[in-house]
């Protein structure tokens, strides 16, 4: 075959391939975004995979050696620190993922992947109250916005690149990438969802799940063995149970507004703020003589699940977490969360007459919901954990709770899509800290 006919040919099938995806855009879309999701993916597993096996060890090493809580207040110091000296601009954490989301402008430093690891791993290491989301969301945006000039990505791409990014990293971090998906697709906009990112967003979640789990990763297991038929006196009794996690999410999400209003009111040298909340923490701890309301606190939410916890531990971990991150510490807030509100709902099986896994799981992620504004997201995750048995029920639990918190979140940048009440529809369009 001729040069010439050769080159006619390939011609021919450069303008045969533009006509088809110049007609089915949504092909190329899926192509495009399978290949940016495949990349990113990649990466954020394997952080979160690397990230959660950090943890472990930094938690057992504590548990182990208890005497480190004792240093809380230098960890604390050094997070400070670090952040003030070299981190002013990714201070701002999940905040700065959605304000990206919505105005995407300068590209997220990677330097915020590397120093929410380090500050979460301190305060776990020292015996902070903290989680892990917020780390494993800054985390992946921070990695999947360094493809962004590679890729030769838009404004818009980008503004989809985040929600992938984060959808990874909540996905990845807690094994539920269904969750994830709906999540990052919730969290930015209150009340409304864009669909624009659907197809990235579960691609990666799944993607990065499936990573994780090839490094080796477990996840906790929950089991909720007991679901009673669905009746009308057990939807009034989930609606109540509603109620008591919405007021809940109220509280959590007020406090740690408050208390760092406090906190940068009364120290205004940003590295003391952690080194006094570590002081607090400390001492709280060896006052209460148990490590249980400090780190991730899985043990408790495993044992509330299957046996009666005392009723102020939702109460006292709340405490302790609120004082964690207001005054600077790093990781996130929904685990803590998570055992906010499954010790929550233990405790009002003493008096609402359901079973007490089922309590326990409802508050599990209903609190979160309220704190987070996000709903589907944690209705979803509550059948990926427990079983699409319990769906009626976890459903319920969490709109109320959404609808209760009101206009409050953990994330003072998300903006409101549609007010949850009509009586506040001036507020739509606007930002929670400009309330």
């Amino acid at each position: 075959m001729s040069r010439n006919k050769q080159k006619s040919i390939g011609q021919k099938w450069v303008f045969q391939s533009k006509v088809f995806f110049r007609k089915k855009p949504s092909v190329f879309y899926i192509l495009k975004w399978m290949m940016i999701c495949a990349v990113i993916s990649v990466f954020i597993g394997s952080a979160s995979a690397g990230f959660l096996q950090s943890l472990e060890w930094a938690t057992q090493f504590r548990e182990t050696h208890i005497w480190l809580i004792a240093l809380l207040p230098l960890g604390g110091l050094l997070i400070g620190m670090l952040y003030h000296y070299y981190g002013k601009n990714v201070e701002a954490g999940n905040n700065l993922l959605i304000d990206t989301i919505h105005q995407p402008k300068e590209k997220i430093p990677f330097k915020m992947a590397v120093f929410v690891y380090l500050g979460t791993i301190a305060t776990h290491f020292f015996g902070g109250s903290a989680g892990r989301e917020g780390t494993a969301l800054q985390m992946a945006g921070a990695i999947a916005d360094q493809f962004s000039k590679p890729f030769q990505l838009t404004p818009s791409d980008r503004k989809i690149l985040i929600i992938a990014a984060v959808a990874g990293g909540f996905g990845s971090v807690f094994g539920t990438p269904l969750a994830g998906a709906l999540f990052a697709m919730e969290f930015y906009l209150i009340g409304r969802i864009r669909y624009h990112a659907l197809f990235p967003a579960f691609l990666t979640a799944i993607l990065a799940d499936l990573v994780t789990k090839l490094w080796q990763t477990p996840h906790t297991h929950y089991h909720i063995s007991s679901i009673p038929e669905i009746s009308f006196l057990n939807v009034c009794y989930a609606i109540l149970a509603g109620i008591a996690f919405g007021i809940c999410a109220w509280i959590f999400s007020k406090s740690i507004h408050k208390v760092s209003g406090v906190f940068k009111q009364q120290i205004g040298y940003p590295p003391l703020r952690p080194f006094v909340g570590g002081i607090i923490v400390a001492l709280l701890v060896a006052a209460l003589g148990t490590t249980k309301y400090i780190g991730l606190g899985i043990p408790t939410i495993v044992e509330a699940f299957e046996s009666q916890v005392p009723a102020y531990d939702f109460a006292l971990k709340m405490l302790l977490t609120v004082i964690t991150l207001s005054a600077g510490f790093k990781g996130g807030e929904v685990t803590p969360l998570f055992f906010i509100g499954a010790t929550l709902g233990n405790a009002l099986s003493l008096f609402i007459p359901m079973p007490i896994e089922l309590l326990t799981g409802m508050g599990f992620v209903a609190v979160f919901a309220g704190a987070t504004n996000t709903p589907i997201a944690c209705s979803i995750m509550a059948m990926e954990l427990f079983g699409a048995e319990c769906g009626v029920y976890v459903a319920i639990a969490c709109v109320v709770s959404y609808l209760l918190s009101g206009h409050n979140s953990i994330y003072s940048r998300q903006i409101i899509g549609e007010a949850k009440h009509a009586r506040y529809a001036q507020d739509e369009g606007k930002r929670l800290n400009e309330l």
